[in-house]
């Protein structure tokens, strides 16, 4: 028993000693990195499912793993928490099944964690195995018909919405910019001729978002697209323009303004800094960076970073950063900062759930508009965020009176993302055709 700790191989011999005939499943488990794929629809249960001796008039949930296994010990927080917050109507009750290997038997199990869900008279009513997500157990009791609530019997607050702006968006549609919804400034102003009119943006790197969510032939576009010169506010076709592209000193996002020529750029360039570009060379850097799960162009400065299999990438929102676990497949780790503070909030998923959140507190905001039907649909990436807490969102939403939607969970804006189909992911955040709004 000693050398169990030692190896992995070592852990699942003694993990077959808990059920004969399992350790193949258990060396398929270590061999993916200790990380049991989520599992449905679980094995059935032994002799017509297990039983625990009636406790009370509470639900119990029972958590088989073990100190040592990795989902095992994302699974050991939402445990504690759960014990203490909703001790009033949920029994919670933990088994380390190589600590305990005889506790665990009567179970039939496989691999762990399992969790198993007991009714108040003790008779099994699910089981699921792998990690399993504090929403997600919230979910499923609730799925059961059982009221299972917060101490003190209080049902948690309903989230924050603002279905209405707190004001009229008054300002005239020529000078709101198409992509980012912000106000165009004159002297940085990009026009692109269409068939159905002008779509007018508010800098050269909004065009390049646009730029990049487009579905159709790129073939000579910037033949479309008229840029502000900086020096006269006159426009001048893109393809003849001399670009400065210099950075913002404290946080190093690129800024960018067009030019009729090149002496016009180099003179700018000796009070403003910078470097003179060929609209080539601009573009090459534009769409250098590229969110990971819908491919947008976007500023590292503007994103939030992301980590999968070891890979670094980036997510042009906070909902679509979440979006890149679903697009790879992969678990992933999110770096996103507050919308309004800059503090940092980190998500980690596991198996598409949400394993770890810093800090517990942060909340989502799911920026929504509707529809010409009257369909509540995503307002778009510049119109997405997450917050520390709640208290933070509402401040954000107070200072973007035009903004509508809803406070939800970064579990359920994961949960969103992981029902895309891969029809749906392939074409998320493009636009298909360059119209106006």
């Amino acid at each position: 028993m000693n050398t169990v700790a030692r190896v992995e191989n070592v852990c699942a011999t003694r993990c077959a000693r808990l059920v004969a005939g399992v350790l193949v499943v258990m060396i398929a488990w270590l061999a993916g990195c200790g990380a049991p794929t989520k599992t449905d629809a679980p094995p059935a249960p032994k002799a017509g499912g297990t039983a625990q001796p009636a406790s009370g008039k509470k639900p119990k949930l029972l958590d088989l793993g073990a100190g040592k296994c990795i989902p095992c010990k994302l699974m050991a927080p939402i445990l504690e928490e759960l014990k203490k917050d909703y001790r009033d109507t949920l029994e919670v009750e933990f088994v380390d099944v190589w600590v305990t290997p005889d506790a665990a038997k009567p179970y039939g199990i496989d691999t762990i964690p399992t969790q198993i869900f007991f009714g108040p008279d003790g008779k099994e009513l699910f089981r699921h195995v792998g990690f399993f997500s504090k929403e997600d157990i919230l979910a499923k009791w609730k799925e059961l018909g059982f009221k299972v609530e917060p101490v003190g019997g209080a049902a948690a607050a309903p989230a924050f919405e603002r279905l209405e702006p707190a004001k009229a968006d008054d300002r005239p549609k020529d000078t709101v910019c198409y992509m980012c919804d912000g106000d165009i400034i004159a002297k940085t102003l990009v026009v692109v001729k269409t068939e159905k009119g002008e779509v007018r943006l508010c800098s050269p790197h909004c065009y390049f978002i646009m730029y990049s969510c487009l579905m159709e032939d790129k073939a000579g576009f910037e033949k479309k697209v008229s840029v502000t010169d900086y020096a006269t506010g006159k426009l001048i076709p893109t393809t003849d323009a001399a670009y400065l592209l210099g950075l913002t000193a404290k946080t190093g996002r690129p800024w960018i303004r067009a030019f009729a020529d090149t002496a016009a750029a180099e003179k700018e360039r000796e009070t403003a800094g910078g470097n003179v570009l060929t609209l080539a060379a601009l573009q090459g850097k534009e769409l250098a960076n590229r969110c990971g799960f819908c491919d947008r162009a976007c500023y590292p400065e503007d994103s939030a970073k992301v980590t999968c299999d070891g890979m670094q990438t980036l997510g042009c929102c906070s909902h679509c950063a979440l979006g890149v676990a679903v697009r790879t497949g992969k678990d992933i780790e999110v770096h996103q900062p507050d919308g309004l503070t800059g503090e940092m909030i980190v998500v980690k998923t596991l198996n598409g759930s949400v394993a770890s959140l810093e800090p517990p507190t942060a909340v989502a905001w799911f920026g929504q508009r509707q529809n010409k039907e009257g369909k509540w649909v995503s307002a778009g990436c510049f119109h997405q965020g997450f917050f520390v807490n709640a208290e933070n969102l509402k401040k954000w939403v107070a200072q973007h009176p035009n903004d509508t939607g809803r406070q939800i969970s970064i579990a359920q804006a994961l949960a969103d993302k992981m029902k895309l189909t891969p029809q749906q992911v392939q074409k998320a955040c493009k636009i298909g055709e360059c119209a106006p709004k």
